[in-house]
């Protein structure tokens, strides 16, 4: 007869052992999977303001641009029993004369499991300040919109993907004055 020891040993080890091994037929199950989702942008309105830079020193103004977007994609797909969330973001992309690319991120949401996958957002506004440090956004013919995400499985790795769709639109080459 073995002692209480080496059977409570012997239960945990076969225990941890089963769990391994679950978890990693559930990781080799969904590695390969990478679904694609269509994406529909559209920009609205787009102006750009100068705005003070509290940052640096007084007196320094750089571009904000503002803009209202229309966002529809339906995301219930990219969910398989791996996926925890998703989290999306949409980003801008373009070049001004200081930087060959600058990329901001605009707006950002969460999608646990269970939860509505389905984006459809009319003028929305951006969620960050859509802020250059310099005068890169006005007259800016080439500025893109794109929507990411990045997969938060269960076990595995952090996967990051691109929609299937993107925007390009050009900001005015004159300011408004919004304040």
């Amino acid at each position: 007869m073995h002692s209480i020891m080496t059977r409570c040993s012997t239960l945990l080890t076969l225990t941890l052992t089963a769990y391994t091994a679950l978890m990693l037929f559930c990781f080799l199950s969904t590695v390969s999977i990478r679904p694609s989702a269509s994406v529909d942008i559209n920009v609205g309105r787009a102006i750009v303001d100068r705005a003070d830079d509290y940052t640096l020193h007084s007196g320094h103004q750089n571009d904000l641009g503002l803009i209202t977007i229309d966002l529809s994609s339906s995301l219930d797909h990219l969910f398989n029993w791996n996926v925890k969330q998703l989290f999306l973001y949409l980003s801008a992309e373009y070049k001004s004369a200081d930087n060959k690319l600058n990329q901001v991120v605009l707006w950002d949401k969460i999608i646990k499991r269970g939860s509505k996958a389905e984006l459809v957002y009319k003028k929305m506004t951006s969620k960050y300040y859509f802020w250059d440090d310099g005068y890169g956004l006005i007259g800016n013919d080439n500025v893109t919109l794109t929507l990411s995400w990045n997969t938060v499985p269960n076990i595995g790795w952090l996967t990051f993907d691109t929609g299937n769709g993107y925007h390009s639109f050009s900001f005015p080459s004159q300011y408004v004055n919004i304040k």
